[in-house]
């Protein structure tokens, strides 16, 4: 008979945005008559930037004429888009990275999810906590983890983000395999410095770790003294690898396009100890199992890192974090302590209360979705995550009716 992957069973029974989800339909079902504001997840509302619209539509015209027309293209990425990402987002910045090392793909979600398949069963993980939901899920699903126990999966290194270290842990004491971190922090919002990089990156020299870096969110930052990519810290191509996303800095959560950065002198070992190329064997996954980001995708991904294209995001990320600042100031102003909504489109608002019950009690009195903090991690109890994602006079709306009700 057919059997099931035993490992989804350790699973919780739903994943955040679903429960986040049902619970909404629950309400609105109840109260069919209120309109609900949501700013939980981290979904944009602002419409593609013009130069990527045109952007696509130069790509689905040449798609329309046979002396045009692209069939399958390379699974790494058209060249033309994978050389601007190469010269804007690394180059410009002083990072050394070839095209060759870059890989378009249809969301950093995915890749995330996906880069765990390269390694060992066995290999020891380290994860934030507060955490992204999908880095530990995912290697849940492939195994490497024991039950859920106390608010934590059994076999993985939990690495604590607390008020008193900024929420940006250190290193633990004990040798790992793969780290992952995120920065600017998806749930947090707080960022990481330069030194606190260069520790992270002396650290998995040190012990033959490779880092996993989630970047999705560095288009927020707007202090000049943090870093935008790990890999402007030195000795970072040899142990790092990186995961950025045009979802919410070019408005691509419907359109999908993202990109995995992997230096060709990062490496992981086999039983024998005999040294291989990471960057070579994510082009293997990636050419078994993906057939690539469409060409029109491609062609208004390339758009977004014109000159024109470049001015439009930085203005739609200045939307956003506007968004963020009235939210820290109102929650602030309510008597909340709070982290991020400076360089990060996310406020992390310490309650002290159980963060289920505030998240209930922020939708049912005042018809406004939240993130519950539990939901990313045993020490994100007692906080909660509202997004800067959406429409200024919504959130402003939001914030009044929080207000009211607390």
């Amino acid at each position: 008979m057919i059997r099931i992957n035993e490992h989804y069973r350790k699973l919780k029974a739903s994943y955040l945005f679903v429960e986040i989800a049902g619970r909404v339909a629950a309400y609105e079902s109840a109260h069919p008559d209120r309109p609900v504001i949501k700013l939980g997840i981290g979904d944009v509302t602002h419409a593609l930037p013009p130069a990527a619209v045109e952007g696509f539509r130069k790509g689905i015209t040449e798609q329309a004429n046979d002396e045009t027309f692209r069939g399958y293209g390379p699974e790494q990425g058209y060249e033309f888009l994978r050389d601007l990402i190469a010269k804007g987002d690394f180059a410009e910045r002083g990072c050394e990275i070839a095209a060759d090392e870059i890989f378009v793909s249809d969301g950093a979600k995915c890749d995330t999810g996906n880069f765990q398949e390269l390694f060992s069963a066995d290999i020891t993980i380290a994860v934030p906590d507060p955490v992204y939901p999908v880095y530990v899920d995912t290697n849940v699903m492939a195994g490497r983890t024991g039950i859920w126990r106390d608010g934590r999966y059994d076999g993985l290194v939990y690495l604590p983000g607390t008020p008193e270290n900024g929420f940006v842990p250190p290193p633990p004491s004990e040798p790992v395999d793969l780290v992952y971190l995120c920065f600017p922090n998806n749930p947090t919002g707080a960022t990481a410095t330069k030194e606190q990089l260069a520790e992270w990156v002396a650290y998995a020299h040190r012990v033959k770790a490779i880092i996993l870096f989630d970047a999705a969110y560095e288009q927020f930052i707007r202090d000049d003294s943090l870093p935008h990519s790990i890999y402007e810290i030195d000795g970072a191509r040899e142990v790092a690898v990186e995961f950025r996303s045009l979802s919410k800095t070019a408005g691509f959560t419907g359109t999908r396009c993202a990109y995995t950065v992997v230096p060709h002198e990062v490496k992981a070992f086999d039983s024998e100890g005999t040294a291989h190329a990471v960057r070579d064997l994510w082009n293997r996954r990636q050419s078994t199992k993906f057939n690539g980001v469409s060409y029109p995708v491609q062609t208004a991904a390339a758009a977004v890192f014109s000159p024109r294209g470049r001015e439009e995001i930085r203005a739609r990320s200045d939307y956003y974090l506007a968004n963020a600042t009235l939210i820290r100031e109102t929650m602030e102003g309510l008597g909340y302590e709070c982290t991020g909504g400076i360089n990060s489109p996310y406020v992390w608002i310490r309650t002290g209360t159980d963060s289920w019950a505030f998240f209930d009690d922020v939708l049912n009195r005042a018809g406004v979705v939240i993130t519950p903090g539990a939901g990313f991690g045993l020490h994100g109890e007692g906080y909660v995550r509202i997004s800067a994602f959406n429409d200024r006079e919504k959130v402003t709306e939001a914030l009044s009716r929080i207000r009211a009700a607390l």
